[in-house]
């Protein structure tokens, strides 16, 4: 069941990171993501059905247009592959739960996120809020379902104390925490709070000492300007996805800390 499960929710990650792609390039950009119909950055020729199966049509392409025979970014098929990867871990760890269709848009909305912020250093307010009201819905909906409404309590104080500290950082020092950080940090506590305290805690560290190691490695490089700004937004949405897939195992071998997992 499980297996099936995972393979089902694969194959949707496929066909929802084509759309993903969509949104990445059109969003940052102002444009509708429903009309026009998708096409050929280069040439501006429209992508046919054929052409627009997940991953497969750019293989069978050799990730080339097919009219100007320009070369297609190796994002998009990293895009729908990514989408497939993190839908099918959500799926592997909660399972056939109430809560997995909240989890399956959260893990959908913080690649889009992740992508665009990486790219353009900024994290556009109206997938947020989508991405926000989506989950918030669905997880009101899970409570509601098990009769649990004390996740959703814990759920909305850590999205409060995450606004307020990532308020207060971003107040404290502009430069240091965006604005697009503080409107996702409800997101991510409301998200990680459903489903432990754990995991709200893990979530956070996990994402600063990700960030904290790739900047150190890159500033090594001479990749990075000590002043120069990240997208510390994929480094939250790493963080949020390391807290949901691991934070019990993280969290075991503190005896004092288990009772935080839920």
């Amino acid at each position: 069941m499980v297996l099936v499960l995972v393979t089902w929710c694969a194959v949707l990650g496929l066909v929802v990171g084509s759309f993903l792609n969509v949104v990445i390039y059109r969003v940052p950009r102002h444009l509708s993501v429903i009309s026009p119909r998708s096409a050929c950055p280069s040439c501006g020729a429209p992508i046919s059905a054929r052409d627009n199966v997940p991953l497969a049509s750019w293989l069978l392409l050799r990730a080339r247009c097919r009219s100007c025979h320009e070369r297609i970014s190796w994002r998009y098929p990293a895009v729908e592959t990514g989408t497939a990867a993190a839908l099918a871990l959500v799926a592997w760890r909660l399972g056939l739960h109430p809560d997995l269709a909240a989890y399956l848009v959260l893990a959908a909305g913080l690649v889009a996120l992740g992508v665009i912020d990486a790219e353009h250093l900024r994290l556009p307010t109206p997938l947020i809020a989508v991405t926000t009201c989506a989950v918030v819905a669905l997880l009101l909906s899970a409570s509601a379902m098990i009769h649990d409404w004390h996740r959703a309590l814990v759920a909305t104080v850590a999205a409060s104390v995450w606004f307020g500290l990532f308020l207060g950082i971003h107040l404290a020092s502009p430069r240091a925490l965006g604005r697009g950080d503080v409107r996702l940090a409800p997101l991510l506590g409301f998200s990680l709070g459903w489903l432990s305290v754990g995991a709200v805690v893990v979530g956070f560290f996990a994402a600063n000492l990700v960030g904290s190691i790739v900047g150190i490695a890159l500033m090594t490089a001479h990749r990075l300007e000590r002043r120069q700004p990240i997208p510390y937004g994929v480094f939250l949405a790493i963080g949020a996805g390391v807290a949901i897939l691991f934070a019990p195992q993280i969290l075991s071998p503190w005896p004092g800390l288990r009772g935080l997992t839920g």
